[in-house]
């Protein structure tokens, strides 16, 4: 017999390019709007383009060492702030001991680590800055979230590369369903925009200085983004008693690692198939009971032919399937947790957002790739994938509560 491993998302949040907020995320990618543009911080590179968020120095957090926080990590508060009140949660009313936090963070602090390298090299060790370890350490958007709130349960950060948002929602799956806690707070974030981070990318020929541009015949790259997605899950029957809004259930989850490169995924995605059927098996549902996905699609040659080749063997209904990535960029450790906040937004819409950038679907991709405008389509149970380096691949199935 099937376990019952399902848990209740009561609230969600998120801070990207498009916006401070959930609402203008949400508008953005329901547009099918880009917000990649030049960015002056990396005028000198081969690859210029970013998605940044803006007034970033506005997300400032009344606590202890807050004004020290790495951009990632006040992103990720404000997200989690979000998520919150959606969820209608006090924080001072809970029992902290039984409160998670799980963030999915993959490269750390990366402006903090910039700006005391700068330090080191002009002045000496005595100019850097004793909050550096604070601000840079990948656990620490965590810690500063658990230390905001209060949580006393268990807390950790995952790293999985770009499937490290929903390798964090699996987690805090798990930790809901062995009854370790009854709300697990999970949030992805991460701020790499930096002209270090964006060199070593392109060096890898994984970035595009034109556009995003998932699924197309002349996609060449990502766009390198930054910003964070938070969920709130909570047990079914503790949601039930206190009468939680309920905006989705999260009802499967599947990982699997490739073990076949460091960078590049196995060419004929069969790990990452397996993970998609794991998930959607925990689930409990077909692969034509799936309404639409919401796809990894990065914009890369590669990536987005080992995904729709996926897609196809998996749904031969052939689903409506989209990419945030067109509209936000590429958040990397983020990307998950944000993706999966949206796909519950369209689930409550009936609607599958637009793949920005996408102007001439690739011939050689056999799957329903939405472009131009969104697409009505009555739904009740969605996928999000998420796939990182390192062959990490990781799947959440969704479905309308």
């Amino acid at each position: 017999m099937r376990r019952d491993t399902s848990v209740a998302v009561t609230g969600l949040g998120l801070v990207t390019a498009a916006g401070p907020d959930t609402e203008s995320t949400w508008a953005a990618v329901r547009d099918g709007r880009a917000t990649a543009r030049p960015d002056p911080e990396l005028r000198d590179l081969p690859v210029s383009l970013s998605c940044r968020v803006d007034a970033v120095e506005e997300l400032r957090p009344r606590l202890p060492g807050a004004a020290h926080l790495d951009p990632g990590a006040r992103m990720g508060l404000a997200a989690v702030a979000q998520a919150l009140d959606a969820a209608k949660l006090d924080p001072t009313a809970w029992d902290p001991t039984r409160v998670a936090v799980v963030t999915g963070c993959s490269v750390g602090g990366e402006n903090t680590l910039r700006a005391a390298a700068s330090r080191l090299a002009t002045d000496g060790p005595r100019s850097v800055s004793p909050y550096f370890l604070t601000g840079y350490m990948s656990n620490m958007v965590c810690a500063a979230i658990a230390l905001h709130l209060g949580v006393t349960g268990p807390a950790l950060n995952v790293a999985t590369a770009c499937a490290s948002g929903t390798t964090a929602i699996g987690t805090a799956r798990d930790l809901l369903a062995s009854g370790q806690c009854d709300i697990a707070v999970v949030c992805g974030a991460d701020a790499a925009v930096t002209p270090l981070i964006v060199t070593g990318f392109a060096q890898l020929r994984a970035l595009s200085d034109q556009r995003s541009r998932p699924f197309d015949a002349a996609r060449d790259g990502f766009v390198i983004a930054e910003g964070a997605g938070a969920l709130v899950l909570e047990r079914p029957e503790y949601a039930a008693a206190r009468s939680a809004p309920r905006l989705a259930r999260l009802i499967g989850y599947g990982a699997s690692t490739d073990a076949h490169h460091l960078v590049a995924p196995h060419p004929e995605g069969r790990h990452a198939e397996r993970a998609l059927r794991a998930a959607l098996a925990e689930a409990g549902v077909s692969p034509g009971d799936v309404d639409h996905v919401n796809a990894h699609g990065t914009s890369t040659p590669r990536g987005d032919a080992m995904e729709a080749a996926v897609l196809a063997r998996v749904f031969p209904h052939r689903p409506p399937v989209t990419s945030a990535k067109g509209a936000l960029g590429h958040t990397l450790g983020a990307a998950g947790t944000i993706e999966a906040a949206l796909t519950i937004l369209a689930l409550r819409a009936d609607l599958v957002p637009p793949t920005a950038g996408l102007t001439d679907p690739d011939p050689a991709l056999d799957i329903d790739a939405v472009s131009g405008t969104a697409r009505p389509v009555p739904s009740t149970v969605a996928v999000s994938n998420s796939f990182g380096f390192g062959g990490h691949n990781a799947v959440v199935v969704l479905a309308r509560d």
